[in-house]
């Protein structure tokens, strides 16, 4: 058994000196000593020579793509169309359709097309109607400048789960479209299991942060308003308007 390192890829000039020296009618085990490379190595790159004219890899070595265009683009087509559907379950899909290719194959093709598997950003769940109410909102305040926002108090609650989210799944997607509609996963507030904190911002740091003990109300809200706003704003510094 030969136990010579064996190399990777080997220089054209070893395998002109190969080719050199096998013309010159030294044998196949005499090269392999000569020049310390396996036997099989010489062999092949002399065989190579003696058929193709070239001791030069060949074009289109190594193992063949096991997916051709049109599939590919029937697996973009599935994910773009249900972002959430899972590389299992286009490899069942494809299954039942006599293409048989493995979860990470697939999974290997979506990243070459840009569309890697990220976790679904969660945004609170609206009607079409709170949607355009929210957008008229956002137009009213495009061209405010930016002192304007410099002034600005935000305030917001998040829920935090005491145990980890309840169900993990994966979207499909290209850079720069979290939020489009299709990729998201709508959430609900004040379920169990979890904290709620409400707290503030400006341009200038933050305000006061309040722990929401059980399930907020409205009447809770107001109080924390009432409790935290003013301190804040004095804390930031920031102009109150009358």
């Amino acid at each position: 058994m030969d136990n010579r390192k064996r190399r990777r890829e080997l220089s054209e000039d070893l395998r002109t000196k190969i080719v050199e020296k096998y013309q010159q009618s030294q044998g196949y085990k005499s090269i392999s000593r000569d020049l310390d490379l396996p036997f099989s190595t010489v062999r092949n790159i002399i065989k190579r020579f003696a058929t193709h004219g070239t001791e030069a890899n060949l074009s289109g070595r190594g193992q063949k793509r096991k997916i051709d265009e049109r599939l590919q683009r029937r697996i973009v087509q599935m994910v773009d169309k249900q972002p959430q559907t899972s590389s299992k379950e286009i490899q069942a899909v494809l299954q039942a359709q006599g293409a048989s290719l493995s979860v990470r194959t697939i999974r290997q093709h979506l990243k070459e097309m840009k569309r890697c598997g990220r976790r679904p950003r969660r945004t609170p769940l609206l009607t079409q109607r709170q949607k355009k109410a929210r957008l008229q909102f956002a137009k009213m305040y495009l061209s405010k400048p930016k002192s304007f926002w410099e002034n600005v108090l935000w305030t917001d609650e998040t829920k935090i789960e005491l145990f980890g989210k309840a169900h993990h799944s994966t979207v499909y997607r290209k850079r720069n479209e979290a939020y489009k509609e299709k990729n998201i996963v709508p959430t609900v507030k004040y379920s169990g299991g979890s904290m709620m904190f409400w707290g503030c911002f400006a341009a200038s740091g933050t305000g006061c942060l309040e722990c929401v003990q059980g399930i907020m109300k409205s009447e809770d809200y107001q109080r924390i308003l009432v409790r935290t706003v003013e301190p804040s704003v004095r804390k930031l510094g920031l102009c109150p308007r009358s």
